[in-house]
């Protein structure tokens, strides 16, 4: 057997035994899916009405509802992989015939199957509350696209602040900030009608483009600078992550 037919067949195994988890405690899906569509409620039939955009508020606001789905549901992909360093999973590793690249393989693709199940869920959702979007076929392959680059840029990251973390409870809190970007980003209002300082905030960060570029796919009216920037954030974000991880992983295992 080569050398990564091996690797991908410990990351198949890795892989199960985080499906398993996932199934023995469904509240990390559960709350990934949940707390959006509750913002979704909150923002479309209570705040809503109160903001002009120009066009169908579920519309708008259903691009940044599905970035937000991303972010809640990493908080416990960070707590598994701190848990396997501190528990002592990765030293029983040691003396077995095992990749250790699978562990970290397998967090980042379970991370992104979850997320894409709790993302349907959302965007079904929405469908019921009002979305209609213009996409073609076309751009709906281009969303998903961006939703896979987006998903395993956050997964990486996730999975290198896992390691980065003492405890499995300090990992849980280091993701944090990932849950809190989408309400400092044009998610739910144009980054133009913030103040000063949260305005400039909000058109530098990464999810901005990011969710703009999906706005833009969904109502069939693309722009390639958005798209571009992007696609740009969730390479670098992604490399960093990937970089960060590895190196972590390398010098506590």
């Amino acid at each position: 057997m080569s050398a990564i037919s091996a690797s991908l067949a410990d990351s198949t195994t890795m892989l199960r035994r985080n499906f398993r988890h996932t199934m023995r405690n469904p509240l990390t899906l559960f709350n990934a899916i949940i707390m959006p569509i509750f913002v979704m409620f909150l923002m479309v039939y209570v705040l809503g009405g109160a903001f002009s955009v120009g066009t169908n508020y579920v519309d708008y606001v259903t691009p940044g509802l599905i970035m937000m789905t991303i972010g809640y549901g990493v908080s416990s992909t960070a707590i598994a992989v701190s848990s396997d360093m501190t528990t002592g999973f990765i030293n029983r590793l040691r003396v077995m015939d095992v990749s250790r690249a699978a562990v970290l393989n397998a967090h980042v693709i379970a991370t992104m199957l979850r997320s894409l199940v709790a993302i349907a869920f959302i965007i079904g959702v929405a469908f019921l509350m009002g979305f209609r979007p213009s996409a073609s076929f076309t751009e709906w392959l281009g969303v998903i696209g961006i939703v896979m680059l987006a998903v395993l840029a956050i997964g990486w990251l996730t999975v290198a602040f896992g390691l980065a973390a003492k405890t499995p409870e300090s990992a849980g809190l280091a993701a944090v900030p990932l849950m809190l970007l989408p309400f400092l980003s044009s998610a739910f209002v144009p980054a133009g009608k913030m103040g000063a300082g949260a305005r400039q905030f909000a058109e530098y960060q990464p999810f901005t483009p990011i969710i703009e570029t999906l706005r833009g796919l969904l109502t069939g009216a693309p722009s390639a600078g958005s798209a571009i920037a992007a696609i740009a954030w969730c390479v670098g974000l992604t490399l960093i992550g990937y970089l960060w991880a590895r190196a972590s992983f390398t010098k506590r295992a």
